[in-house]
């Protein structure tokens, strides 16, 4: 039996689903709090919609990041090692100011689901607005099992991944509109509808599928040379194009050829 909770933080629904021991007693409704803990905390840090956060006041020249809590820095860093890994195309640094949006949630949520990590003998996926971080409790568990929404239908799925200790994360404009730029051109790239990675970190698969869909016509070659990441492009033309090491016994590996075997044909 599957059990799920839902709650609004950072300005989209926060979901979890639990499998196994702890679904719906005090233990997992204490981890559950403990997650949504950690999330609010977050929004208060770096929101960009909220007066008084971190972030917004660093922006108005009232403080500077040795100021901050630690946790700014660490974001920080995060945005500034995308924006060298990403050639420029991805910044949190703006003309109008700092905005680690495309750090935050994934960043977050990883975080977050440290308190689920103490739920013995239960498996959990927790998603953030459709990025998802996974874990099952042994070997005999099941796999997530994670459809991609079609950018070009939102009610069909362009592939389903099984999961078992990962996450995914995909970036688009389908659902926010114009919302990623590229930062050297300042302009929304044409070229991708979408853009999903799968990896064992939902940081690293947040910041990437943002990276790559600024980076355009340059994402698919980007992903192909970052280890241990694996994941579908759909092109504005609905091409679909797989990317990641089929050769080694890596967790991304595995997801890849699952994606292949469950892919929409």
């Amino acid at each position: 039996m599957t059990t799920r909770y839902v709650e609004h933080v950072m300005g989209m629904p926060i979901s979890l689903a639990l499998r196994g021991r702890h679904t719906d007693d005090d233990v997992a409704t204490r981890a559950w709090a403990k997650a949504l803990d950690v999330l609010r905390a977050a929004d208060r840090m770096f929101s960009t919609y909220r007066a008084d956060s971190y972030v917004c006041r660093l922006n108005r020249g009232e403080l500077t990041v040795t100021d901050c809590p630690p946790e700014v820095a660490e974001v920080l860093a995060l945005g500034e090692q995308a924006r060298l890994e990403s050639h420029g195309a991805f910044d949190v640094r703006r003309a109008a100011g700092l905005d680690p949006s495309g750090v935050v949630k994934g960043w977050a949520v990883e975080r977050a689901a440290q308190a689920l990590d103490l739920l013995a003998g239960t498996d959990y996926c927790l998603s953030a607005g459709g990025d998802m971080t996974c874990r099952v409790a042994g070997p005999n568990s099941a796999a997530w099992r994670i459809g991609i929404e079609d950018p070009h239908d939102p009610d069909k799925v362009v592939a389903v991944v099984p999961i078992r200790n990962g996450a995914i994360a995909t970036s688009g404009l389908h659902r926010r509109g114009d919302h990623i730029t590229d930062a050297r051109s300042g302009t929304t790239p044409t070229a991708l509808a979408s853009v999903t990675v799968v990896h064992r970190s939902l940081t690293q698969a947040d910041i990437d599928a943002t990276a790559a869909f600024a980076l355009g016509a340059d994402a698919l070659t980007w992903l192909q040379s970052r280890p241990g990441r694996a994941g579908m492009i759909v092109l504005a033309d609905g091409t679909r194009q797989l990317f990641g090491d089929r050769t080694r016994e890596t967790t991304s590996s595995t997801m890849l050829r699952g994606m292949g075997r469950w892919a929409t044909k």
